[in-house]
């Protein structure tokens, strides 16, 4: 697993490659809005809808990547809210049906988990997260998926050599989460279903 530092250069490398889309396209609506002198049109439906995409990447990102106490919990509502927005006019649905309002750091792993179930899952699919009293389950299922083992073997043995890109860090994340919480994970993996318990 690689140091600390790197990891945190592989969190902002991620975090600025999500985001770079959506910023870049803002840009290019203001500069479409400029040379029409229009205050109206596709421009400003452009940059609004840049607006919120980068806005609800930073929302799921604030939970799956940032700091997370065992005395915080997040509502339900607003995990809903978050999932959503970020999900809007995309491939991927995640369809929660986790009980109550869990605690901030059990969000923070299923935010982290979905993460890696769509890596897996580049043409789209569906997540379903449960959650009874204190066991979570995760159910992802598409058409077709694209399983690179060595990244899933992380999951289950954070001391495994494996090279991981910056768009992969959530597979080094998930570990270090699944060790603060006490927790193990198992994952049945299938042709066009994956499972996850923990």
């Amino acid at each position: 697993m690689p140091e600390k530092q790197n990891i945190s250069a592989l969190l902002g490398s991620r975090i600025c490659h999500d985001l770079i889309s959506p910023l870049g396209a803002i840009g290019n609506g203001i500069e479409l809005l400029t040379m029409s002198g229009s205050t109206a049109g596709p421009e400003i439906a452009l940059i609004t809808e840049s607006v919120a995409n980068a806005n609800a990447r930073v929302r799921f990102f604030r939970v799956a990547f940032g700091a997370a106490t065992a005395e915080q919990r997040i509502g339900k509502p607003e995990v809903l809210s978050i999932l959503a927005d970020v999900t809007r006019g995309g491939r991927l649905s995640i369809d929660w049906r986790a009980a109550g309002d869990p605690s901030r750091r059990e969000v923070k792993l299923a935010f982290l988990l979905i993460q890696c179930l769509e890596t897996a899952m580049p043409y789209g699919g569906k997540v379903i997260v449960n959650r009874q009293t204190d066991a979570w389950q995760m159910t992802a299922s598409a058409t077709r998926l694209k399983i690179d083992p060595a990244l899933w073997e992380v999951l289950s043995n954070p001391a495994a050599d494996v090279e991981v890109s910056a768009a992969q860090v959530h597979f080094l994340l998930a570990p270090e989460e699944l060790h603060r919480l006490g927790r193990r994970l198992t994952a049945d993996i299938r042709e066009t279903d994956i499972a996850l318990r923990w």
